[in-house]
């Protein structure tokens, strides 16, 4: 028994420190957003759902009494989600600083206030426990479920840029880890989403594999904004353009008669194309 109890604490050690180096991933994101003093292109919501899910695992924890490590780790968590939520509500537009209040209020304040009041009254600690423990379960499958979207993005476009090779590796290391903590303490709202999590991490990291030398492919979508430097290049072009075409156009000749000479006028004006960068 006392052998079974300290693997699981060294499943559960080694889960925690592989999950601190994953919930420190985003500290470049926020370092650009720091460097730029704006938000815009990111989303909030990675780091709402990130909260949210720390807050309901500390209290899975705090009712099961015995999952020490899930508090040390989802207290940090809920640390570091917290301080990426307000650098990025500091640096946000206006309207994504709306949609974030709109997210909070939604899981962190709604979600887990309707969670905690259905479940805390509970005459029944195991029920209230069991209840809680599917909750987490179904929630951390759907979080594992969300690279799905990643990984059709690079069966696409046969590109690994949107894939770092590190975090999937991180990812899936926390995944053995937290379903042999899981499996060792008998916990099966533990151990069986990180099934899926493993699942997955292999999932990615075998795409890396597959499409890390493919050529980068540049897809050309007619309702991307061009950038700003393509931008002046294409005003730069009208202008050249506009230059040969007036280079070739007939000047009027002065030995001619007053009718020649207004037709070589017509003919200039009609063909003169506007200055491209004085549209811009």
């Amino acid at each position: 028994m006392a052998l079974h109890l300290s693997w699981a604490f060294v499943f559960g050690i080694l889960g925690n420190v592989v999950s601190f180096l994953v919930s420190l991933a985003p500290l470049p994101t926020f370092y650009q957003i720091y460097k730029k003093k704006t938000s815009e292109g990111f989303q909030s919501i990675p780091y709402v759902v990130s909260l949210f899910s720390a807050m309901l695992w500390i209290y899975y924890a705090l009712l099961k009494k015995d999952a020490m490590l899930l508090i040390t780790i989802n207290t940090f968590c809920c640390f570091i989600q917290t301080f990426y939520i307000v650098t990025y509500f500091y640096y946000a537009p206006k309207k994504e600083k709306v949609v974030t209040v709109k997210l909070m209020l939604l899981f962190n304040v709604f979600g887990f206030g309707v969670i905690f009041f259905s479940t805390f009254f509970q005459q029944n600690p195991l029920t209230r426990l069991q209840i809680l423990g599917y909750i987490c379960m179904a929630f951390s499958l759907s979080v594992f479920a969300a690279p799905l979207g990643i990984v059709r993005k690079v069966i696409k476009t046969k590109s690994v840029e949107y894939m770092p090779l590190t975090l999937s590796v991180f990812l899936t290391l926390g995944a053995v880890m937290w379903f042999f903590y899981g499996l060792l303490l008998k916990d099966m709202n533990i151990a069986v989403p990180n099934v899926l999590g493993f699942i997955f991490g292999i999932l990615q990291m075998i795409l890396y594999v597959i499409y890390k030398n493919y050529p980068q492919k540049v897809v050309e979508d007619p309702t991307l904004q061009l950038p700003e430097h393509i931008v002046v290049d294409v005003v730069k072009l009208d202008t050249m353009v506009c230059s040969e075409v007036n280079a070739v156009v007939p000047k009027p000749n002065d030995t001619n008669n007053n009718g020649g000479s207004v037709e070589a006028q017509n003919i200039k004006e009609n063909t003169k194309v506007p200055d491209a960068s004085n549209e811009v």
